[in-house]
């Protein structure tokens, strides 16, 4: 699989289990938590094989930024938190610059 594809969905499965994390009120609604450890789960090893093929550096950049901007999307719609206007600028700005990592770096072949 494209190691940019191995990191999209790397990303998706950081937002669920971030969703549920919260969702789990603490972990006192233990099947949250339980869903959430097993998609970090699956994120992780996910993002091990996209760092065989894009920089750690780079990828972990665009794994955590698009992570923020998504939960923060989530945290909006799904569970009513409010964002400042500066919150989603300099959200804004972390969502250019992981867009902008992706674009000029190239997946690199695998030694």
């Amino acid at each position: 699989m494209n190691a940019w594809m191995l990191l999209a969905a790397a990303i998706v499965l950081e937002i669920c289990a971030t969703s549920l994390l919260k969702a789990s009120a603490g972990f006192t609604r233990p099947l949250y938590g339980i869903g959430s450890i097993a998609l970090y789960t699956l994120c992780f090893w996910l993002l091990a094989f996209a760092f065989t093929r894009i920089p750690v550096g780079v990828a972990y950049a665009i794994w955590s930024g698009v992570g923020i901007v998504g939960i923060a999307l989530i945290g909006v719609f799904l569970f009513r938190q409010p964002l400042t206007l500066s919150q989603i600028g300099f959200m804004a700005l972390v969502g250019i610059g992981a867009v902008g990592l992706s674009l000029v770096t190239p997946a690199q072949a695998m030694h």
